[in-house]
């Protein structure tokens, strides 16, 4: 199953950005995570069906108002047989 480390760049911390994601991502039954990074940015892995994944990747892209988002950058990783769901991660 794909899996992908993925850094969101733009207005997506402050405005519930991790929630949405989190929200979309359970949506799609994906597994993984999401956290804010000191930079500003948001970082997620997530794992699936690669159809689930394109979908969840496009709905990044089209965050609505307050989230502002710039760049979704996905890079492809290995996948994690033992995750069981899709958490936000305060750390």
């Amino acid at each position: 199953m794909p899996r992908y480390d993925i850094t969101v760049i733009g207005r997506v911390q402050g405005v519930g950005f991790r929630y949405f994601v989190q929200t979309e991502a359970k949506q799609r039954n994906l597994t993984g995570w999401v956290k804010n990074e000191p930079d500003g940015s948001v970082r997620m892995e997530a794992q699936g069906k690669e159809d689930e994944l394109s979908s969840f990747l496009r709905s990044l892209e089209k965050a609505r108002y307050p989230a502002s988002v710039e760049e979704v950058i996905p890079v492809t990783i290995d996948s994690e047989s033992s995750e069981k769901k899709f958490s936000i991660r305060h750390d």
